[in-house]
């Protein structure tokens, strides 16, 4: 398995994809650790997903607080269609921690505008000076290239 990391040190760097009028992408501003929990749960089934599943809530909770994770919803019509977390970390660093897709939104155009969204809100934090993110082989396989064409760069490949 190939694991890709990949890096953006500044805005500029980003190339946006639109967003559809019918996708409403909200920010979860109230803590609920049950509902990342069925994110990661709904969205990751399908790529494997799994470190986290048997998780508690209380582990949710420490989980999002320990890691300053900030999360948002897309929606289409009412329906989830994706989420993104991201990780507020140390010296700067912001990670994209999950972002994916349900299966019924795949391969209609939402993944560019998604990531799009998810980069100019890593952007928004003042403190932001690199973003990064991570993604491998089990992954959809447009995850890379989704990622490339918004403006990330590898800066490591690993081989398991």
């Amino acid at each position: 398995m190939q694991t890709y990391y990949l890096e953006m040190l500044s805005e500029q760097a980003l190339i946006p994809s639109s967003i559809p009028e019918q996708l409403v992408i909200s920010e979860v501003e109230l803590t609920q650790p049950e509902f990342n929990q069925f994110l990661y749960a709904f969205v990751g089934k399908q790529w494997q997903w799994t470190d986290k599943l048997s998780w508690s809530t209380a582990q949710w909770q420490s989980h999002i607080e320990s890691n300053h994770i900030r999360t948002w919803v897309a929606y289409v019509q009412g329906a989830i269609a994706g989420y993104y977390e991201l990780s507020v970390q140390d010296n700067g660093n912001v990670e994209i921690a999950y972002f994916g897709l349900t299966p019924e939104f795949i391969g209609k155009g939402y993944g560019g505008a998604l990531l799009s969204h998810a980069i100019s809100s890593a952007w928004s934090f003042p403190s932001t000076k690199r973003l990064w993110v991570h993604t491998c082989d089990l992954d959809h396989p447009s995850a890379l290239s989704n990622y490339q064409r918004r403006g990330f760069a590898i800066y490591k490949t690993v081989t398991e």
